[in-house]
């Protein structure tokens, strides 16, 4: 009994993290950013790679660097240079940052979505805040952006 109750305590996750991004020619490119937490073995995948940890992380980041004209973006996770827009899946969570010209000018153009609400860039670097917990992703929260648009 006592072997099942500690099995049952830990918790495993698999996210492939499947996104496409669009380049300012109109390519669109798959690629694949995701995570996974094997409680029992203590490795966790972050993108490609594995590594072996003692517990699971609390949380992990992704910068967004926008080009100096502000007209593309670069994740380092994602690709090699900079591109345009993406769309990314992380199990139920959904992220997007699609440029949108909207009546009030905002930097870039940018309109970065997580989960149905829209955010705006305050600067040239954001970051995407992945925060787990065993059951798997517990948030993604966004430093670096504001909800009201720039304007104030």
């Amino acid at each position: 009994m006592l072997s099942l109750c500690s099995f049952s305590c830990f918790a495993d996750f698999d996210f492939a993290g499947k996104g496409t991004l669009t380049y300012p020619t109109g390519l669109k490119k798959e690629f694949e950013f995701g995570f996974s937490w094997q409680a029992t073995t203590g490795q966790m995948r972050i993108g490609k790679k594995s590594y072996a940890m003692k517990e699971l992380p609390e949380s992990y980041s992704v910068a967004l660097a926008l080009s100096q004209d502000d007209k593309n973006v670069w994740v380092q996770e994602f690709a090699k240079g900079y591109f345009e827009q993406f769309e990314w899946a992380l199990g139920e969570h959904t992220i997007t940052l699609k440029k949108q010209v909207l009546s009030n000018q905002v930097k870039g153009d940018y309109v970065l979505n997580i989960d149905g609400t829209d955010y705006f860039f305050t600067g040239r670097v954001s970051s995407l805040n992945i925060e787990f917990d065993e059951a798997g992703i517990k948030q993604i929260t966004a430093d670096g952006v504001s909800k009201d648009m720039g304007n104030k």
